[in-house]
């Protein structure tokens, strides 16, 4: 199955939908991105995008091709010079790693086992009670 991200005029993605590997593949049983997206906007027009339910930060889980940095989501921003799907940002003092197009808060998240939250008014992890 291949998934395809549609882009509105400001790059941002407003749905994603999975096509049949058939409508993605050229007279040899070839896929092709192009005709995925042909096939999407001949059937109702915009902008379409290949995106893989198993990429995240740049990586294929599966060890195959990633497309476009990470799977696009509702409200994640084409970046066109990037070629990559990146997620609204969650807060102000996080940064973009150039490298996986994801946010990175102004410290790691701690390595401990125990679970925490951000706060964004002190820009630090805070541990879960209970």
């Amino acid at each position: 199955m291949a998934h395809f991200a549609e882009i509105d005029a400001l790059h941002k993605v407003i749905q994603v939908v999975v096509l049949d590997d058939k409508d993605t593949q050229d007279s040899n049983g070839n896929e092709e991105e192009s005709i995925g997206a042909k096939y999407l906007h001949d059937g109702f027009g915009g902008t379409w995008l290949r995106t893989s339910y198993n990429t995240y930060g740049g990586i294929h889980k599966a060890g195959e091709t990633p497309f476009r940095k990470n799977y696009a989501g509702i409200g994640y921003s084409y970046d066109e010079s990037r070629d990559a799907f990146i997620p609204p940002k969650p807060y102000n003092s996080w940064t973009l790693n150039e490298d996986t197009c994801q946010w990175d808060a102004p410290t790691a998240y701690p390595d401990d086992g125990k679970e925490y939250i951000w706060n964004e008014a002190t820009t630090n992890w805070v541990e879960v009670e209970g």
